[in-house]
């Protein structure tokens, strides 16, 4: 069955458009664990007394919160 242009173009918006919804926030929370453990392996706190930079597993789930927070809606 041969679709016209127009039809195959309404329908790959459609599915980049829900593929967008999807990856754009997995994408900020992967950047977000990274950035996070980034943090604490050269700035983090070494005493720990500081209860988000002295576990990297704190860190790195804040900085994913932090990547979700600045991408959704």
């Amino acid at each position: 069955m041969n679709m016209d242009l127009k039809t195959q173009m309404e329908r790959f918006y459609q599915w980049f458009k829900a593929r967008k919804r999807i990856t754009y926030p997995v994408l900020a929370v992967a950047i977000g664990i990274v950035a996070g453990y980034l943090y604490y392996y050269y700035i983090g706190c070494n005493s720990g007394s500081c209860p988000i930079t002295s576990s990297p597993w704190s860190s790195m789930g804040i900085g994913g919160l932090m990547g979700w927070l600045l991408v959704s809606k």
